[in-house]
């Protein structure tokens, strides 16, 4: 029998039919949907008078265009209130479960389906984001779609696909103290660049994942396409098994043994082959910054930034107002996002809440904490983290992706630099003409108090 792969097995187990020399038709166990994606693949159905096949296996959730501030109130901006507006219009017309602004399960789309227990290992998962990643986690393969691909799930549960390469990327040995999931990630795309993915389906592999929690993971297949991977996967382990346990749409008793029984089926043989291989050492990585306008450009905290002779290099850093072989620390910075469906879960706020305890805000910095999901936010609240930032001068708003790409009112202005928890720092992506550099959410918390970035390792030592 041949050796398979994590990604071969789950992507094998979902093939419908296949075209002769062509693509495959792959079947969609669930499709998660919001506010942005969905509009047009609805209006195309209606206009085609094609019905919704599986409604029951659609969930939607409010997360782009929502306000995280006085949620309870009508929304402000014209635009955002109507694309909320016909995402529950066109559920209720087509029998969809959704969670709207205000329901004690909305949050960003790959925060609160993780944590329903909507997201399972061993399942094809699909959105119209691109961030859909972020499950994969659960050895699921997850993907973001493109809005004609939306109307093809609702048509027909069923997507036509030609099936990615495999690639592994293996970290084995032990974090140093201070060294965050995101750190990990951010690395991993600083070393390969933001095309190694490209036509790939990528696992993570070794101790480091391994010994990962399950928030740690899904930070990390999160970001696999900003390395340009078609999606991220983690074989579920004892640690997978736990955390879907008990979850609200986790099946119960025998059934969740025999789910856990065939999991126990799907992580890569011993032996099976790869299209392509990489591996890190644990040891090297260090806390990480980027300094440019696209993931790949990431930098140890410790390190200069490049000297490279490149013209999209030095338009890059002329947007950032940054030089050639500059250090970024001590650099000021005015404002902070902890947040986003990269890192606004329970355990970032813990992270964070751990470190600012006892300490001040600086005065210059607005920093602006943003839960990923109304279930996070009742954690905060519960566990006494939101006393902790309160004290400390954060700011805790409502759930939504906020200031991760300002389709909000969460902007940050023109020409300042934000220390974000997000997985994107393209040209305006937080708002125009706004600078982000990405980090974890200890460096960022560390960035809030100090009021300019701060080597966090010789704090921590």
């Amino acid at each position: 029998m041949s050796k398979k792969t994590l990604f071969d097995k789950v992507w094998d187990a979902h093939v419908i039919d296949t075209i002769a020399n062509g693509p495959q038709v792959l079947y969609i166990d669930k499709h998660l949907i919001h506010e942005v994606t969905s509009p047009q693949a609805f209006n195309e159905l209606e206009q085609r008078n094609i019905p919704i096949f599986r409604p029951n296996q659609i969930v939607a959730t409010a997360d782009h265009n929502t306000p995280t501030q006085d949620q309870h109130l009508p929304v402000k901006d014209a635009l955002s209130g109507n694309q909320l507006r016909q995402l529950s219009e066109n559920c209720e017309k087509n029998n969809i479960t959704l969670y709207e602004l205000g329901h004690k399960y909305n949050g960003i789309v790959h925060v609160m389906a993780p944590e329903l227990g909507i997201t399972q290992p061993g399942m094809t998962i699909v959105c119209g984001d691109s961030h859909t990643s972020t499950h994969g986690a659960f050895g699921s393969i997850a993907f973001g779609i493109g809005t004609s691909q939306v109307a093809q799930v609702f048509a027909s549960q069923c997507l036509l696909l030609s099936k990615p390469k495999r690639l592994r990327v293996s970290v084995n040995g032990k974090l140093k103290n201070g060294v965050l999931p995101k750190d990990v990630i951010l690395y991993i795309i600083a070393k390969l660049g933001t095309n190694a993915g490209t036509g790939y389906f990528c696992e993570y592999a070794g101790e480091v994942f391994e010994n990962m929690s399950m928030e740690g993971r899904m930070t990390v297949c999160n970001m696999s396409i900003e390395m340009g991977a078609r999606g991220g996967m983690i074989a579920p382990d004892k640690t997978t098994y736990e955390y879907v346990k008990d979850r609200k749409f986790t099946p119960k008793g025998a059934a969740f043994d025999k789910k856990v029984a065939y999991w126990k089926t799907l992580p890569t043989d011993e032996g099976a082959t790869f299209d392509q291989e990489y591996s890190f050492d644990a040891e090297a990585i260090e806390p990480m910054v980027t300094y440019g306008t696209n993931p790949g450009m990431g930098i140890k905290i410790t390190e200069n930034i490049p000297t490279l002779n490149d013209a999209s290099f030095e338009k890059s850093l002329a947007y950032m107002d940054f030089k050639k072989g500059e250090s970024l620390i001590d650099k000021p910075i005015n404002f902070v996002f902890i947040g986003s469906c990269t890192n606004s879960r329970i355990e970032d706020f813990r992270v964070a809440a751990n470190y600012v305890k006892g300490k001040q805000k600086a005065n210059n910095v607005t920093a602006w904490l943003v839960p990923g999901s109304k279930q996070v936010e009742v954690q905060i609240i519960e566990e006494g983290l939101k006393d902790i930032f309160d004290a400390a001068g954060f700011e805790l708003r409502q759930p939504g992706c906020s200031a991760c790409l300002a389709m909000n009112d969460d902007k940050i202005p023109q020409g300042e630099y934000c220390v974000s928890t997000s997985n994107r720092n393209f040209e305006g992506r937080q708002g125009q003409g706004s600078r982000t550099i990405l980090a974890s959410p200890l460096v960022a918390a560390a960035t809030a108090v100090e009021g300019r970035i701060v080597d966090i390792m010789k704090q921590l030592n």
